[in-house]
């Protein structure tokens, strides 16, 4: 940890009112900057309520430019991007812009379990979660899941942090350090935040290495062919643990004959047949072989990984079973927002599949799924308030292909269009923000769509 800005203090001004922002001006509070909090948006209640009660000044609907111009440092919100007149002002004035993350790390001494990718990210943080908080370990979940790290450090100060990070919020992080970085995978994403270069994109992914000595642990998935490329061009010392579904020289986790995963690691040796994990699908065995791996290094019996492993809970909004209404099946895959995750879940389709497809493109190539879709895709429904380029794309692919523009439309689409014996999966490929607040919002509402169905 860096002395010196263990102990800097001044004028903090925190961009952006959600939950990494809040946490950070209670933190900055805290540790005695004199905080501002400003929001060109609306903050939401809950927020206000936290920022009132520890008496920090806040505003929202518009920013106070001139005062904002004097910070000593600022804490950006993720989902700013780099390019917002006012953080590129304050760039060119050379004021320090942090992420939450990075500020949080400044004041703990706690290990960093760091997870990223474009896809997997999220289960395989909450499943390493769940297997150290079953073995008894003092453990926070933080990042793009659970609550801020910052108001964690602030208010709790675990031993060990298990992280989501995004791209977006690794852009801005510096003198950060992760104990154990894992990068489940790279491929196109938020091209649009990144100029449409996917080399700005991965950079930005691998700055989850940097500040890593050999003291520290580096997994990654082997068969992933730009994270493969990339690691020859870095110089991190960490010592690496790759892994997939062949062992090869050096890999640390691998399956064998279909049935058992091994996991072999400088700590110890240990195996878990596959039918006992608790999550099913190809997507799922590489995130419990990175959960795994990240848990084995912290001293936790064998035992309790693969009871944990095969107890965990599926994550809500992804590949959520949701109900079986006239004999066809519904899932939800809100959290589908690219591509390539789509590609895992229609790997895991096992009956014929109407898919709801559609929100804001994020400068999609739809040729990934190209291949699944003619294979394991009856129908295909689109969902959005434009969908010129999926309909362009899909429409010879497929026999039928449905133009919808809301969730309730969409969903009696697929209800005429599937089978008993069908699989109606919400995978939409796309970032919600076009009709809905969020995934999560996404997926709620196809729940409650599905659900009415009945009658």
């Amino acid at each position: 940890m860096n002395e010196t800005l263990r102990h800097t203090t001044g004028f903090l001004v925190v961009l952006g009112g959600g939950e990494s922002g809040a946490g950070a001006a209670v933190l900055g509070k805290v540790k005695g900057y004199d905080v501002l909090l400003s929001d060109s948006g609306t903050i939401a209640p809950k927020y206000k309520e936290l920022l009132e009660k520890e008496g920090i000044e806040y505003e929202e609907g518009g920013h106070s430019v001139d005062r904002i111009m004097n910070a000593d440092t600022v804490i950006k919100s993720p989902g700013i991007p780099p390019t917002a007149p006012l953080v590129k002002a304050l760039a060119d004035k050379g004021t320090p812009i942090l992420s939450e993350i990075e500020f949080a790390g400044r004041y703990t001494d706690a290990k960093m379990v760091c997870i990223t990718g474009s896809n997997g990210k999220t289960t395989t943080t909450l499943l390493t979660y769940h297997i150290l908080k079953e073995a008894g370990l003092d453990v926070g979940l933080a990042g793009n899941v659970g609550k801020s790290l910052a108001l964690q450090v602030a208010r709790e100060n675990h031993d060990i942090y298990v992280i989501e990070l995004s791209s977006f919020q690794l852009e801005n992080m510096y003198d950060f350090k992760a104990d154990v970085a894992v990068i489940m995978n790279i491929t196109p994403d938020h091209m649009d935040r990144y100029d449409h270069k996917m080399e700005n994109y991965v950079a930005a992914k691998f700055r989850i290495l940097r500040n890593q000595t050999k003291d520290d642990f580096f997994i990654y998935w082997q068969d992933d062919p730009v994270v493969t490329s990339q690691i020859s061009a870095v110089q991190a010392e960490a010592l690496r643990l790759p892994f997939g579904e062949m062992r090869e020289e050096g890999t640390a986790a691998w399956v064998d004959d279909n049935n058992v995963v091994h996991f072999h690691t400088p700590m110890d040796v240990f195996e878990i047949p596959r039918d006992r994990l608790a999550l099913p699908g190809l997507h799922n065995l590489y995130n419990s072989m990175a959960a795994g791996l990240s848990a084995s290094l912290f001293n936790i019996r064998n035992e309790s990984i693969c009871k944990a492993l095969s107890d965990f809970e599926a994550v809500e909004h992804r590949l959520e079973y949701v109900d079986t209404v006239n004999g066809v099946r519904y899932i939800n895959d809100s959290k589908a927002t690219n591509v390539n995750s789509t590609w895992y879940a229609l790997e895991s389709m096992t009956s014929p599949t109407v898919l709801i497809l559609g929100g804001k493109d994020k400068g999609n190539d739809y040729s990934e799924i190209e291949e699944l879709v003619r294979k394991r895709v009856k129908a295909i429904v689109c969902m959005g308030k434009d969908n010129a380029k999926l309909l362009d794309f899909f429409g010879d692919k497929v026999s039928e292909i449905r133009d919808t523009h809301s969730m309730d439309e969409a969903v009696a689409e697929c209800a005429r269009l599937a089978a008993p014996g069908d699989t109606v999966l919400l995978s939409p490929c796309c970032a919600s923000f076009d009709l809905f607040k969020s995934y999560e919002h996404r997926g709620d509402l196809f729940k409650e769509a599905v659900r009415r169905l009945h009658g």
